[in-house]
This record gives structure tokens, sequence and C-alpha cells, in this order.
């Protein structure tokens, strides 16, 4: 990985260069989703796939993320290893008995004689006037389960090196995919290369506080960062990466050294990954450390609107992450 070579790629550029070297490297991994064939895929991410690799590796499914997905599973039980796309991740409601019924439990209930290498992808979250039922963030619903992987890689470079990483992974893996994101762009080396599932990455190193954010909220947070950096406010900015599971060693080892936490995440604040985090670091030695309680910032309790400048405000921004980072850091709340 070292010595490849380094160009600039969307993020949407690196998923369809990493799916093409998987593919090219084995002939069990396979595409499956609604309109990834000749349409490209809804956001044009699969693209040419289907001229390079034909119609029985790059598959078009019809309307039914029930069956679609069963598809895959039961693929992936037999010996392949598919990678399927739902058009949006709203839709993983429509296939939630083959995620979390079948790919999930399979390992368990046969004792570990079978796996489940099964990759499905999830493009997801605001900010594209798609309204409520195309715009939602769901991972918190997938991490809840065991036997589940869930991803949310922030840089082009992450979701070229975890999508390969989980297509050799032998278990289900879920990656969320921020919408936003696609047309980002940034440094991505050539050729093969894995980014570990489970470990966050320190995106910015601190001492004032700690931003723990995933997915588009890493870039936001960074951008509050160095705002703020001119207050005299030295903010450290964790990217999650994986939460499931959850690289608890770095959070936890970040907050022990800036005894301030704040979560940052897209998804409806209640019951989002920023409670697990608060719950994991109140049960753990960092809690002694805190010289403030914890805050989330998440989304609004409601449907996403379909107005552009509710939409905006039903998510944190970066003028939001200011304010509640400089409050947390002075002790105003």
């Amino acid at each position: 990985m070292m010595d490849a070579a380094v160009r600039e790629l969307s993020y949407s550029q690196a998923i369809q260069e990493a799916m093409a070297i998987a593919m090219e490297a084995d002939e069990r991994v396979i595409l499956m989703g609604e309109d990834i064939g000749v349409y490209g895929g809804a956001f044009q991410v699969t693209g040419d796939l289907v001229e390079r690799f034909g119609t029985d590796r790059v598959m078009d499914t019809p309307i039914s993320e029930l069956g679609g997905a069963g598809v895959a599973v039961g693929a992936a039980v037999t010996g392949l290893r598919p990678i399927f796309e739902f058009q949006f991740s709203d839709f993983a409601t429509l296939g939630m008995e083959q995620i979390v019924n079948q790919a999930a439990k399979m390992r368990f209930m046969l004792g570990g004689e079978v796996s489940v290498p099964v990759v499905m992808r999830f493009p997801a979250g605001s900010g594209t006037g798609a309204a409520a039922q195309h715009s939602q963030s769901l991972e918190a619903w997938l991490a809840h389960v065991p036997g589940l992987k869930v991803i949310q890689p922030a840089t082009p470079h992450d979701v070229k090196g975890m999508l390969l990483a989980a297509v050799a992974d032998p278990d289900p893996v879920m990656i969320f995919e921020h919408k936003l994101l696609y047309k980002m762009k940034g440094p991505v080396p050539e050729g093969h290369y894995t980014v570990p599932i489970g470990k966050a990455e320190v995106r910015r190193e601190g001492k004032d506080l700690t931003i723990v954010a995933t997915s588009i909220m890493v870039h936001k947070a960074l951008e509050a960062a160095e705002t703020l950096a001119g207050e005299g406010i030295d903010i450290e900015v964790i990217d999650l990466r994986t939460i499931r599971p959850i690289d608890r060693e770095t959070v936890i080892e970040s907050v022990k050294k800036t005894s301030r936490l704040l979560c940052v995440y897209e998804a409806v604040k209640t019951l989002g990954i920023g409670a697990e985090i608060s719950a994991m670091i109140a049960e753990s030695e960092a809690f002694d450390y805190l010289d403030a309680p914890i805050v989330r910032l998440g989304g609004a309790e409601t449907p996403i609107p379909y107005n552009p400048e509710l939409e905006k405000a039903a998510v944190p921004q970066v003028p939001g992450i200011i304010a509640a980072a400089r409050d947390l850091a002075k002790g105003v709340r």
C-alpha cells in the first residue's frame, strides 16, 4: 500500500474501484441490486461494471428488497461473496427479515459451521431533498443486532479499504454510505489495500475536548474544530468508522486525555450511536476523568423534511457543532 500510486478519486469512484478489484481477484464476488446494471446504480456508483463483468456477475434485481436481500444471503451461504445494494438505506426496512433473522443469526444457529460473507451497501442520510422516506440514517438499528458488522467510512480512502475488508470478511458487513459524500474527493492509493473494521481514526489531535463523529459529521466536526482553534479551544476529532464493533480503546484514551466528550451524528438523537458511546464512557475508567457531562448532538426528533431549509435544520450543522463544543469546553453546559 505504501508504494502504490495515490490519485484523487471521489467517494463513489473509490467504491467502484474496490468492487472492480474484488471482482477481478475472486470470481465468487458478485453484485446485486435494483438498477445497478445498465443504469449504473441510483447514484451511478456501479457505473460500467456490468460492461466489464457481464450480467452474470452484475445482476439487476426486481423491486423487492426482501427478495433481493434473501437471494444475496442465500448466495453467500452457498459460497459466493455477494455485494447487495439497497437503493436507499430506508429500504432496509423491507429487508429486515433477511438481514436480522437470517444473515445475522445463521452462523450462531448452525453451530459456527456456516458463514454468511455478504456485504450490504446502504446509501444513507439527508441533504438531497429526497424527504422523509429516502433520507434516514438507520445504522443504529442494524448495529443493535449481534452477528452484523456495521461500518460508516467517511473518506474515499477509507471506503475503498473498508469495502475490500468487508468483502474478505466471513460474516455479514453493513456499509452505510452518506449520499453527500459520493462526490467528495480525496487521496486513494491504487491497487488492493484494506482498512481494518473495528478501528477508529483520530483525524485531529487536541487536548480540550473530544468529538466522536460518524460519516459526514466527521468533516463537519473538523471544520468546527478549525474555527474553534482560533478561539484557543483545542479539539480532538475521532472518526469512529465502525459502529459495530466500536473501537473502545481509542475513544476511552481520548476522553481520559481531554476530560470532555461531544458525540455528533446525523441519526435521530434518541437511542443513536451517541447513546452507546456515552454509556460506554460512563461504564469505563474514563468516567472518572470527565470534567463535564457528556453531550450528544444528533438529529431532530422528526422525519427528515422535504423543505431544504428545514432539512438542514433537522440534522447537525457546523454552527451547531461549534456552539455545542464551545459551551462544553467552557463549562457552560
